[in-house]
């Protein structure tokens, strides 16, 4: 599927508001997840109509479907991480990982945020909405958005696990990696297997695209918020791009060669 001029110009359109929010930025930055919950239906709608109308095979429908479920779950992640997490507390996340974060840094007191809600709104549109639109947006005939989505949701959910193991401890968004991010990964991973050529190459690179963005997500916030090396914007910016690189990764014709098997 083509990005063609009208869906192309929707894409702009949609992140225009997100990101340059006309004088709602307070708004966005301390409710977008409460927006991304409330979205789902109509995005369900949405996507099943647009299933609907594609006839051209079944895998377009199939990888399609599993780059919504990627999404949507992450979307309910962001509840228990972002709205209210198990315990009840909104917005834990951003308390539970400052704290973290300084006291990893030797300095439990400080007065300085380094994770901010705007960097986490950043984070969070980008790095996960942006890459989720791209692999709906994109599958079949370029998959690696998928599994550059498939990939950040299996660190992220490893990442919250890890950390639940070495404090000993809850964390927001902790039973959502344990009981959705991680089974849906390799359910996922296992439904590609059979239908995607080179599948290893797609499933390495993918996670070590994933990988790499945490690396940028967390070495970036710091040089930012807490060294001042560069300026927030500039990290948020850095994010952004980042998200797009799957859209230049693995793009070639062997997916179309699949099409092709499959309906003949």
């Amino acid at each position: 599927m083509k990005f063609t001029k009208p869906l192309l110009a929707s894409i702009l359109l949609l992140f225009f508001m997100l990101w340059a929010p006309l004088g709602q930025t307070e708004f966005l930055v301390q409710h977008w997840m409460k927006i991304g919950t409330f979205a789902i239906p109509f995005l369900l709608i949405g996507s099943f109509s647009f299933l609907d109308i594609d006839k051209s095979s079944e895998l377009a429908k199939d990888f399609r479907f599993m780059a919504l479920l990627l999404l949507f779950t992450y979307v309910i992640h962001q509840f228990e991480e972002h709205w209210v997490d198990l315990f009840g507390n909104h917005y834990a996340f951003y308390s539970f990982n400052n704290r973290f974060i300084l006291e990893i840094l030797g300095q439990p007191q400080s007065d300085i945020v380094p994770l901010t809600k705007k960097s986490i709104y950043a984070i969070n549109t980008s790095l996960v909405w942006l890459v989720g639109l791209l692999a709906v947006l994109r599958s079949p005939k370029h998959l690696f958005p998928f599994f550059a989505m498939a990939g950040i949701m299996l660190i992220n959910g490893l990442v919250h696990l890890a950390s639940g193991i070495a404090k000993f401890q809850y964390n927001p968004g902790l039973l959502t990696s344990i009981v959705l991010f991680i089974p849906l990964y390799f359910w996922t991973m296992k439904q590609a297997r059979h239908r995607v050529s080179r599948y290893k190459i797609y499933l390495v690179t993918g996670i070590i695209w994933a990988f790499l963005a945490h690396v940028i997500m967390v070495a970036g916030l710091l040089l930012a918020n807490w060294y001042g090396v560069f300026s927030e914007p500039l990290y948020w910016v850095v994010l952004v791009v980042w998200s797009i690189v799957p859209l230049t990764i693995l793009k070639d014709d062997h997916l179309t060669r699949t099409l092709s098997d499959q309906k003949n």
